[in-house]
């Protein structure tokens, strides 16, 4: 549960040490390298059955203008393999002495595998969403754990789960009790065995942003639902005023209340009957 928890600082510290160890191959300084070429990445987080995150991830060398401009000759695919593979080995994060426990340092496994990316094969649409949903799917669930917050060690035992997901639980919470760990919130991502990172993150400059994403979702849903006559066709700066207004009802109907509670494996409401019914 520690190397889930302390996982995001290990990246971190290996991308660090990449920058450093590249630009010590050609006599440079960190700031220097700007100039020559930038690092770009993407990865995913998966886990395995036994509980431990382990990430994919791909990185690429992009001249100083970004991913249009070409890199230097000598930043090839054999200087970044080797690269990688003397970052990976070069941090750690320490772990202090606890009660009952002693001092460690937690590393990478040595189960690294470095594969350069061929351009000249074709990349269809369909590979790279199996590809993303694969790993978006690989969360915290396939070990037998929840996909939601778990407030406290007693509520893990109306939850069903497998012995061993209840155990990697049970043991975050015990971890959170320590006060030298408390900057880790064991207790708060116990659901997630201890991991707080995204399943996906990536560099700024790796592709486009969230932001862009959700910007061309929102243009897209509008589009169809105009095109499809759901939504009436506006101008741009068209504000439209709704100044009628009716109240449907608050809360769940006595239907949507079994189905969440089914949902989420908690005991019904003791009264259901006097909730106000709702439209949606």
């Amino acid at each position: 549960m520690l190397f889930n928890a302390l996982a995001p600082e290990l990246w971190r510290r290996f991308t660090l040490a990449l920058r450093r160890h590249l630009a010590k191959l050609h006599g440079l300084t960190v700031k220097g390298l700007a100039e020559h070429l930038v690092i770009s990445f993407a990865k995913v987080a998966e886990y395995q059955r036994r509980g431990v995150v382990h990430f994919h991830a791909v990185i690429r060398l992009d001249g100083p203008g970004g991913p249009h401009t070409p890199p230097p000759a000598w930043a090839d695919r054999d200087t970044l393999a080797q690269a990688v593979r003397h970052a990976a080995s070069a941090v750690s994060v320490p772990v202090p002495a606890l009660a009952g426990e002693p001092a460690r340092v937690l590393r990478w496994g040595a189960q690294l595998d470095v594969r350069p990316i061929a351009m000249d094969r074709e990349l269809t649409e369909q590979a790279v969403a199996g590809y993303i949903a694969k790993y978006a799917t690989k969360a915290a669930e396939c070990v037998g754990t929840v996909d939601r917050r778990i407030n406290s060690p007693e509520e893990v035992t109306g939850l069903g789960l497998r012995d061993h997901a209840r155990r990697l639980i049970a043991e975050c919470f015990r971890l959170a009790e320590l006060d030298r760990l408390n900057e880790l919130r064991l207790a708060q991502w116990a659901h997630m065995l201890g991991f707080r990172g995204h399943f996906s993150t990536k560099s700024r400059r790796y592709s486009t942003t969230l932001g862009a994403l959700r910007a061309a979702r929102v243009d897209h849903m509008r589009d169809e639902e105009i095109s499809t006559g759901r939504l009436p066709l506006f101008d741009e700066d068209t504000v439209l005023v709704v100044a009628h207004w009716e109240y449907a009802g608050k809360g769940l109907s006595i239907g949507d209340s079994v189905l969440a509670a089914a949902l989420i494996g908690m005991p019904l409401p003791e009264d259901t009957t006097h909730m106000e019914p709702s439209d949606g």
